[in-house]
């Protein structure tokens, strides 16, 4: 299925329906007075969290959404049936956005969580409820109101705990093939990977989280060469970033050259994604001799005045991607106690 992260859908939610003008009419029983009944609610549109959607695919083919109106009431004080609300599925991750204001309706990040995008109309009201001790035969009634309409713009942002950076052909895609059940494209060529791909990397039995791999980007990314940074919104949402640099770059260019292009495009695209923490990851290591390999490493370290962590991995051969996952493992567990005390004052707080 063909990776789609934006769509723009219309959804209109159900008319409220009608009162009903009645009078009672029994033999017997002459002045029956006024017994017609509300008109049921208009159905709303919900948008609903699915685990199993990994894709805004559907979307191109059907963009008009409406739930059911209300029905209008009838005699006997007879409530309309309400509409059924609409309920819309879209994958965990996803942004609504109102289409002509930009403004951000709901963020959907939980499976099952749903985000109302358009009320339903309110019923009207029969004859029933204008009936007074000086009005003991009632024509009035009100109308349904019409439910909300609204154009929306859906961004997905895929949910995952790492990312990985790099140019085309770093190793990103053999990365994750290595340390996660995901099966990637790789091949001997620039942009084999052309959407994001998600891999769940299992340490133990207990422990796990997820990676995501974006396409390379290269020179210029910003201004729209190559894939551009279309992608890179998906690691807004990641704890920590993993920028793979090739030790031995096919065209020519230097481990340091390859480091310092993708730093660059990072910072035209958003300061919150280089504030994010980020780990360099050298990859290829086995295409070296171990001397000239220290001395490579040493040098980038040096130029690019790193103060994070620093691996050396082989994503191919396996070397070191054991110890650098379980080591993401142990920061991610150690970012979440230090998150979980906040939350638990800031609950207290508000109680």
């Amino acid at each position: 299925m063909k990776f789609v992260d934006e769509v723009t859908i219309t959804v209109q939610a159900g008319k409220g329906g009608d009162g009903c003008v009645s009078f009672r009419r029994e033999k017997y029983i002459p002045f029956g007075g006024p017994n017609g009944g509300d008109g049921g609610n208009g159905g709303s549109v919900y948008l609903l969290a699915d685990p199993n959607l990994n894709t805004l695919a559907d979307f191109r083919y059907v963009r008009r959404f409406d739930a059911e109106n209300g029905q209008p009431g009838q005699g006997r004080d007879k409530t309309g049936k309400g509409g059924d609300d609409l309920l819309i599925a879209v994958p965990i991750g996803t942004l609504a956005y109102e289409k002509n204001t930009g403004e951000l309706i709901g963020d959907l990040t939980v499976a099952g969580q749903k985000l109302l995008v358009a009320q339903g109309g309110f019923h009207g009201l029969g004859n029933t409820r204008y009936k007074s001790s000086v009005n003991r035969a009632p024509r009035q009634f009100s109308k349904g109101t019409a439910g909300e309409h609204r154009d929306l713009r859906l961004e997905l942002k895929v949910l995952a705990d790492v990312g990985l950076l790099g140019l085309p052909n770093a190793g990103k895609s053999t990365f994750i093939r290595a340390v996660s059940a995901a099966r990637p494209k790789v091949a001997d060529y620039p942009f084999t990977t052309l959407h994001p791909n998600l891999g769940v990397v299992d340490i133990d039995k207990h422990h796990s989280f997820v990676v995501a791999d974006i396409p390379g980007l290269i020179e210029g990314a910003a201004e729209g060469a190559g894939l551009g940074i279309k992608f890179l919104k998906h690691l807004t949402r990641t704890g920590l970033l993993l920028h793979l640099v090739d030790i031995s770059p096919y065209d020519g260019s230097t481990a340091t050259d390859s480091a310092r292009t993708i730093i660059a495009e990072l910072e035209k695209f958003s300061s919150e994604l280089v504030n994010k923490p980020r780990w360099l990851v050298i990859n290829k290591s086995d295409l070296l001799p171990e001397d000239e390999l220290k001395k490579t490493v040493s040098d980038l370290i040096q130029t690019l005045n790193w103060e994070g962590p620093v691996y050396t991995i082989s994503a191919l051969s396996g070397r070191g991607t054991s110890a650098l996952c379980q080591d993401i493992m142990n920061y991610l567990e150690q970012a979440k106690q230090e998150i979980e005390p906040e939350r638990n004052g800031y609950q207290t707080t508000i109680e």
